[in-house]
């Protein structure tokens, strides 16, 4: 029998720091060998989207795939995990706070590994859902003192502020201006849907670690070419996804801005072969896209932990 899971669950059995060490794990597989992945497709439909993603985790037992959609009702996302060894389903895991976890977590194993390691000033363009993930995930592996947030939605913004200095103890302000926000800034989080820059690079400064999260699809572009003129580490979670839907690196290759071979991909970075960043004084950059080995890992991480604990809903499928 398959175990159904939920946010509810998801929630009780696996926190942001849990996320961290897994995606870090994760990318440690995939710089072994012991993955497969999958890059995002996506179905145009009259009214919305349909988008699905698979991957094998070796090293963990396990395969599978997330199906999600994107309407304007809303996104609706499950995950189905398979025991590599049998074929097996062993869980459906629903709802968006394993993404959430999992998205986040993997900006923080980038910035860890990249991000000067006394950081301690934030700077979030982009205040919605993904936004919180994203903040909260880089507190799990540097000690934040301060932020500042800036979206073009103001009420969405203090709304944001608010909650976010309330569940991690850190002051989190709303910025007047997206140059206000990352201004002496550590590390800059993008986390928007903006087909036009958020970012310039002009108001970054030596030192700053950037994780760029919100551009995953070749129409999207949160960051100007200067900003990827200035970095000198570029660094995706996957170069073969990265390649079909990082719209900031797509448009600055198209013009020469940049080239193929200055980009390296994160697992490169966690097992050592890539270094995260050279000096104190560099500017470096990490695009994230989303791929299906952080989502099978987060899955077959609460799957684990829910059955330990006797969680879920059991499914029978054979009948």
């Amino acid at each position: 029998m398959a175990l159904l899971l939920g946010d509810n669950e998801t929630r009780q059995v696996m926190s942001m720091k849990d996320c961290v060490q897994v995606m870090d794990d994760a990318f440690r597989q995939v710089g072994r060998g012991d993955t497969w992945n999958r890059p995002r497709s996506r179905i145009r439909l009259p009214k919305g989207f349909h988008h699905l993603m698979a991957a094998s985790v070796l090293g963990s037992g396990v395969f599978g795939l997330k199906t999600y959609t994107s309407f304007r009702a809303g996104t609706r996302f499950l995950t189905l995990l398979y025991d590599s060894d049998t074929g097996d389903l062993l869980a459906m895991v629903q709802g968006s706070h394993c993404s959430l976890l999992r998205t986040g977590a993997v900006s923080a194993v980038a910035a860890d590994h990249m991000a000067r390691r006394d950081a301690s000033t934030v700077g979030v363009i982009g205040a919605g859902f993904q936004g919180r993930g994203q903040l909260e995930g880089l507190c799990a592996v540097r000690g934040v003192k301060s932020v500042k947030a800036f979206d073009l939605n103001a009420e969405i913004c203090r709304d944001f502020c608010a909650e976010m200095s309330r569940s991690l103890n850190v002051e989190v302000s709303q910025a007047a201006s997206a140059e206000e926000c990352v201004r002496g800034a550590d590390v800059v989080i993008t986390m928007t849907t903006s087909r036009r820059p958020v970012l310039l690079g002009e108001w970054l400064e030596p030192g700053v670690h950037v994780n760029a999260a919100g551009s995953n699809h070749w129409m999207r572009q949160e960051v100007d070419s200067n900003v990827l003129r200035r970095a000198d580490n570029i660094i995706v979670d996957s170069l073969e996804d990265a390649r079909v839907e990082a719209g900031d690196l797509l448009y600055a290759i198209e013009r020469g801005v940049i080239r193929w071979d200055q980009v390296h991909d994160l697992a490169s970075v966690v097992v050592g072969r890539v270094p995260g960043r050279a000096s104190d004084q560099d500017i470096t950059l990490f695009e994230s896209q989303g791929i299906a080995v952080s989502d099978v890992a987060a899955a077959t991480y609460v799957y684990q932990k829910a059955k330990e604990q006797g969680l879920g809903v059991h499914v029978p499928l054979d009948l």
